[in-house]
């Protein structure tokens, strides 16, 4: 039986559940980037909440809350979701993907933080236009995005980017860039789109290189 408590060697626990249970949408390189930043967040004493835009089954969630919580911190972990799945592609994701696909409830994720006997994150559903202006908290430590398409990252950039506190960061999925990381796979192009469109060039976004060939990118806002 796991003893759910809060240190490394439940960690490492969780993260061998995770990658059996939710490895559809987690790898160890994820696990590691967001493990990794919000390490960073805590240590430096980074003010403000902790989101996640865009959670399906609440896989990271609980990763997130875990590892907080691992370190003694108590903030709550905000996560906005529609829960009736993705928005209309458009013509910059250059993919077609069925309204609604990847959908799963707000039931779905409290059923994944109840495994593991953690505090649920306090949940904000609809759509990021309908939710983030009025929702997300006026000061954002760590905030990771996972809107997948092109309309969601630009939406989630606006509102997050302005609240991030000095020092705070975003993790971006699926941030594909082939030139710095050849070995990754381009499957949501819209993602980067986003951004080269709203951080312009030379972009401050980090590409975070890992074993595998999944995608993400780092913004962290300049402390002074």
């Amino acid at each position: 039986m796991i003893e759910y408590g809060a240190g490394a060697d439940v960690l490492d626990e969780l993260h061998r559940w995770l990658l059996t249970e939710h490895g559809e949408t987690v790898d160890p390189d994820r696990l590691r980037h967001v493990r990794a930043e919000v390490e960073r967040v805590v240590a430096q004493g980074v003010p403000g909440a902790v989101v996640e835009l865009g959670c399906f089954r609440g896989a990271m969630t609980l990763w997130i809350r875990s590892v907080l919580d691992a370190l003694g911190d108590d903030r709550p972990v905000h996560v906005f979701d529609s829960f009736e799945g993705l928005p209309d592609t458009t013509e910059e994701d250059e993919i077609v993907m069925p309204l609604g696909a990847m959908s799963a409830s707000q039931a779905e994720v409290l059923k994944t933080f109840e495994a593991w006997h953690r505090t649920p994150p306090v949940m904000h559903p609809g759509w990021f236009e309908d939710t983030l202006h009025d929702g997300l908290p006026g000061q954002i430590a760590f905030g990771y995005l996972d809107g997948d398409l092109y309309s969601s990252t630009v939406v989630s950039l606006a509102e997050c980017v302005p609240r991030l506190a000095p020092g705070g960061a975003l993790i971006l999925d699926d941030y594909a860039d082939p030139e710095a990381n050849p070995r990754t796979v381009v499957k949501f192009p819209g993602v980067k789109t986003a951004c080269d469109e709203y951080f312009g060039r030379p972009t401050p976004v980090e590409v975070l290189i890992g074993e595998g060939d999944l995608a993400y990118g780092r913004y962290v806002r300049p402390s002074s």
